[in-house]
This record gives C-alpha cells, sequence and structure tokens, in this order.
C-alpha cells in the first residue's frame, strides 16, 4: 500500500492499525537544534484521544507517545524521529460478527476490491485511530513554526456546526472552545448540541460535523502560484482526513454568490504596511500566503459506524443487513479538530521550510 507519506521538506509517514500492537509515525525534515519532548507532543494528543465525554468513542486509550529517535539531550539532531503509542484498550471481538459483511459508508468494500485483504478490526489502516499519528506530527510542526519563523504563529480550530445546528458567529468566544466537549466558540450552541447528540447517541445514530480552523501570523510569501498553491496543499491535508467530504478556504461556497466588488478584498497602506479590509480570500492569494489569517473550513460526514440496520453485500456479494457494535464517535468531527489543527500546522511548517530554501 503506497500513500501513508505526507509532505516534500518537512514529511512524515505513518503506520499500524486501529487493533494492531501499536501505531507511529516517523518525521523527516526537522531542523536541528530544536528543543523537543515527549511532553511537547503528548499536550495535544490528549486534546484528540478517546474516551473524555460520553460525545466521543468510549475506547479508553492514554495515546502515550514515544520517542523512539531523532532527539538527543532534549533536541532534535536533524535525523528523523520516530514515535510510537501502543494500543492498550482494542475490542476486536466486536468485529467478528461483520468481518464478512462491507459496512456502508466506510472503506471496507473499496479496501477488499483493491487489495482482496483487509483488515476488519476496527477498520484497520481507515480507522480514525491513524490520526493519533497526524497530531504528533503535528506538534513537532508546531515546534517548527515556533522556532524557526520570527513572528508568533497560532493555529487554533473550533466546530462551528453540528448536523444542521451552527453557531451564531457574533458570540464566538475562543476562550469557550476549550471549555466544552464540542469544541464549540458558542455557548449557546453548546447547550442545543447537547441535547441534540444525546438524542442521537441513544438512537444509535450519528451526525456530521463542520470544523473551522484559523492560522494567524502566518508570514507573506508561503505557497507557489502554480501546482504547489498553499491552498491546494491545505485542501489536500485536509481531505485526507477520515471522514472529510468537503473543504472551504475563505468565504468558499458563499463567494459564488458575491459581486466582483463585494468578493475583492481592498488593500490600504496603514504606516507603510498593506491592511486588507476584508478576507474573502482566507489569507491566501495566487496560491500564496498574504499574511491575513488563514480561514479554513472542513465538513465531516456522520460516522459510518451504527446501531442503525443498513442494507449492504457480504465478501461473496450476497446480500444481507448489518448493524455495527462497539464503541464509535457519534460524531466523529468533534475529535477532528484537533486532527485538522495538526494537518494545518504541517502544510506551514513544509511551507516554511521551502520558502527558506527558495527565498532566504
Amino acid at each position: 500500500m503506497s500513500g501513508n507519506r505526507f509532505g516534500t521538506l518537512f514529511q512524515y509517514h505513518t503506520w499500524g492499525e486501529s487493533h494492531g500492537v501499536a501505531i507511529g509515525v516517523v518525521v523527516d525534515g526537522v531542523p536541528p537544534r530544536i528543543p523537543l519532548s515527549e511532553a511537547d507532543i503528548q499536550t495535544y494528543l490528549d486534546q484528540r484521544k478517546p474516551g473524555q465525554s460520553r460525545f466521543t468513542t468510549q475506547r479508553q486509550e492514554a495515546d502515550q507517545v514515544q520517542i523512539l529517535s531523532g532527539v538527543f539531550e532534549g533536541m532534535t539532531t536533524g535525523t528523523p524521529i520516530s514515535l510510537m503509542i501502543q494500543n492498550t484498550d482494542h475490542r476486536s471481538k466486536d468485529y467478528k460478527e461483520i468481518k464478512d459483511k462491507f459496512r456502508p459508508g466506510h472503506a471496507d468494500y473499496t479496501y477488499h476490491e483493491k487489495y482482496g485483504i483487509r483488515d476488519y478490526r476496527g477498520g484497520g489502516r481507515a480507522s480514525a485511530r491513524e490520526t493519533a499519528c497526524r497530531v504528533a506530527a503535528g506538534a513537532i510542526a508546531r515546534k517548527v513554526l515556533e522556532t524557526q519563523i520570527e513572528q508568533s504563529v497560532s493555529v487554533r480550530g473550533a466546530v462551528v456546526q453540528v448536523g444542521p445546528h451552527t453557531i451564531n458567529p457574533k458570540n464566538w468566544n475562543w476562550d469557550h472552545v476549550g471549555e466544552n466537549p464540542f469544541w464549540s466558540p458558542d455557548p449557546e450552541a453548546t447547550k442545543l448540541w447537547t441535547e441534540f447528540l444525546d438524542e442521537r447517541r441513544k438512537a444509535g445514530s450519528s451526525v456530521g460535523a463542520v470544523v473551522e480552523i484559523h492560522a494567524s501570523g502566518v508570514p507573506v510569501g508561503l505557497g507557489a502560484p502554480v501546482y504547489d498553491k498553499l491552498d491546494a496543499d491545505i485542501a489536500k491535508a485536509m481531505m485526507s482526513i477520515n471522514a472529510t467530504k468537503a473543504v472551504e478556504i475563505g468565504s468558499g461556497f458563499e463567494a459564488v454568490a458575491l459581486g466582483g466588488e463585494e468578493n475583492a478584498d481592498e488593500i490600504r497602506s496603514v504606516e507603510g504596511e498593506a491592511e486588507f479590509q476584508s478576507n474573502n480570500a482566507g489569507g491566501i492569494l495566487g496560491g500564496i500566503s498574504s499574511g491575513q489569517d488563514i480561514v479554513v473550513r472542513v465538513a465531516f460526514k456522520p460516522t459510518s459506524s451504527i446501531l442503525t440496520p443498513r442494507k449492504t453485500i457480504d465478501i461473496s456479494g450476497q446480500e444481507t443487513d448489518i448493524i455495527t457494535k462497539g464503541r464509535h464517535d457519534p460524531c466523529v468531527g468533534l475529535r477532528g479538530t484537533p486532527v485538522c489543527e495538526a494537518m494545518m500546522a504541517c502544510v506551514l511548517a513544509d511551507h516554511w521550510l521551502r520558502y527558506k530554501a527558495q527565498c532566504l
């Protein structure tokens, strides 16, 4: 199987399956002499790990990271950084009843048709368990941004929609995001989402969500005008996350309804510096960062593993019904927030190193 590597100069390669002994990631291209410890990575893994509320899978994984290589006396050496996370709470027996059936909406059918073999235990490589590796790589990417760029770069995410219920942008409060299990920036939406998700969870169903990511302090000049556009790489990064079905940058699809006058982000000069009057472009012009906040929205579909009977076929092509038991997120988009943050950090670190190699 190919396609387990992401990035150009800042690269990472993930390995492992949902119910295997461990999962891990090898991060390459990290500059030497960057302070790095397991605690730097664990902070972000703790945000993503399961079992932290009734609105996520109840699989109990500590997601404790181990640095196996690439760090000496607390500093990166410039060599590949290998990280490992043990799987300690997998229950493969939950999947034996459906091992020969294809879950509708999941990767079971396409994996089986392409490779002729698949790990049915939790979805194998198709499981959201793999995203822990991305978060670990993203933590290292943040250290690159923190130590290599003079200005402060921050990457923050929030859930702005659960099912049909959206936040009120006027209530946006970044401080509230870390105070609730939904990553919601709107205290009023939190109350509504609690009732809605409790209802969906008790019914054995699932819902989708939209995550919005803001990257602030990004220097002007990251990206390239043709095939290596910054927004193209961001879109690829977000689309590679399990259960992602759409990505918007800036005004996104809403830009279709705008006139050219409204959509244009006018520019003025303030003390000799460019100041944009709006940000419909989402911080990227012609594939290159403009210095404004990069704003990205990522749409996650409902979790495919549900208790409601669905029609499907088995590996012999026979029609049957399927119910997926076990421990699953009723809304996978909630834990998708730190994953989206990590992917944004990885893209920015990669493009910073590429910019530095060409222009500095």
